[in-house]
């Protein structure tokens, strides 16, 4: 229950004010069709977090437990500064008019979400938890309670939001975590 709930929090703090984020704002802007959009990103970030579980856990079981604690120490550390960083989403998306909305974003977030910061995220959680499933279904319920507003509300959303604060929050747990895994806490 732990890794679950952890892995929910983690997240959806992390992805506010992510790239990720700012694509589903787009793309609600862009198809104003907020279920096939939810259904993609659920499907994409479902594929992509349980790849990202699935690496963490391979990886618990080839690197020594004492290298490995200070790997995720100071990866959640370094995650941390990242979360600092506002992201920008860089080009807008080139989409598939044919696509539709639920294709179109199935492909487009499974890309983005490739060396993301809630990607490498759900590495680390699954390294700490040693465990695969609560842990993917924690990231991926994580990303669309922070996903799921933008992209029903967008807008009035993106403009209350204090993302400076997130970001700072977004931060602090994963430096807590950093710290923790660092000092040998459970």
């Amino acid at each position: 229950m732990e890794a679950l709930l952890v892995s929910i929090a983690v997240v959806a703090v992390a992805e506010i004010g992510d790239k990720t984020q700012l694509l589903a704002l787009f793309l609600a802007c862009r198809f104003r069709q907020p279920w096939p959009i939810a259904l993609g990103m659920l499907a994409a970030t479902l594929a992509n977090h349980a790849a990202a579980a699935f690496a963490g856990t391979w990886i618990t079981s080839m690197v020594d437990p004492a290298i490995l604690r200070w790997l995720l120490g100071l990866s959640f550390l370094a995650v941390a500064v990242w979360a600092l960083i506002p992201d920008k989403l860089d080009d807008e998306p080139k989409l598939m008019k044919s696509a539709g909305p639920f294709l179109t974003t199935l492909i487009a977030f499974f890309l983005v979400e490739i060396g993301d910061k809630t990607q490498i995220a759900t590495v680390g959680l699954a390294i700490r938890f040693e465990t695969l499933l609560p842990v993917v279904l924690g990231t991926t319920i994580g990303m669309m309670v922070a996903n799921l507003p933008v992209i029903v509300f967008g807008d009035a959303l993106a403009q209350r939001l204090p993302l400076r604060m997130v970001r700072l929050c977004a931060a602090a747990a994963f430096a807590v975590l950093g710290a923790s895994v660092l000092a040998g806490w459970p």
